[in-house]
């Protein structure tokens, strides 16, 4: 779907139907689904981007996943509640939450961004799904950009049955462990870092009162660090632990 067709009522309707709402004012669905870079081939005095729809979905989506997760699992800590949102709400779920409807297919790019494969950017896909739930907002209130998101909420909350399984994130997972031990908290040092500035490789090893505990490679620091503690995490818990993304994962309760 080509950026100079989407303003037909054809591309709009099929692309409603995707995520099962219709406008009442389709110029809201147009600016969710600008990018800056268009907005600004478009008009650079008042361009019409997403940005500050991305702004306010921000909170309208942490709002509607807070609610969600408060009334699906009210036997949850505060602490594990937040650690749930945090996934939720982050830019891999939001990438693959947008990439479920397609959204790649129909967002709005200058050329240059279009060039340099701006439709695969987790940035832009996460801040475009949180652009499209406040123009939701703006068109017809909070319960339709609930109806929005709640099947994305429902089949995330499914694949990790928080009843069962506590969800983490690698690095603050290895510091509750090493602290509950009264052990040093973890210490990440950068052993090497190598190629062009478009394709580094990190080298991070992970440390606990001068003592080693893994390393790993990653294509960011922040890659390598979660990577590091994941190793560590295995070794020190002996545990089985499921990964969901990146930098979470899932441990089974202990009946």
């Amino acid at each position: 779907m080509t950026a100079n067709k989407l303003d037909h009522p054809k591309s709009l309707a099929l692309f409603e139907k995707k995520i099962g709402y219709t406008f009442d004012d389709k110029s809201l669905l147009i600016q969710a689904l600008s990018h800056s870079s268009y907005a600004y081939e478009i008009s650079t005095e008042y361009p019409e981007d997403n940005e500050v729809l991305e702004f306010l979905g921000d909170s309208v989506l942490g709002l509607i996943v807070t609610d969600f997760l408060c009334q699906v699992h009210p036997q949850l800590s505060e602490g594990e509640l937040s650690k749930l949102k945090s996934q939720l709400a982050n830019t891999t779920s939001l990438t693959e939450f947008a990439k479920k409807i397609k959204l790649d297919k129909y967002v709005l790019l200058g050329k240059g961004e279009e060039k340099s494969g701006g439709r695969k950017k987790n940035k832009i896909l996460a801040g475009a799904f949180e652009a499209l739930i406040a123009a939701v907002y703006w068109d017809s209130g909070l319960e339709s950009a609930r109806k929005v998101l709640i099947d994305h909420l429902e089949s995330f909350n499914k694949k990790i049955n928080a009843k069962k399984y506590l969800l983490n994130n690698y690095k603050s997972a290895l510091q509750e462990h090493l602290q509950k031990r009264n052990y040093g908290a973890p210490v990440y040092r950068t052993v090497t870092a190598q190629g062009p500035n478009h394709k580094r490789l990190f080298v991070v090893e992970v440390f606990s009162e001068k003592q080693s505990l893994a390393k790993a490679k990653g294509s960011s620091k922040k890659s390598a660090e979660q990577k590091a503690a994941q190793k560590a995490l295995k070794s020190l818990l002996g545990r089985k632990i499921k990964a969901i993304s990146s930098d979470t994962f899932l441990l089974k309760r202990r009946s």
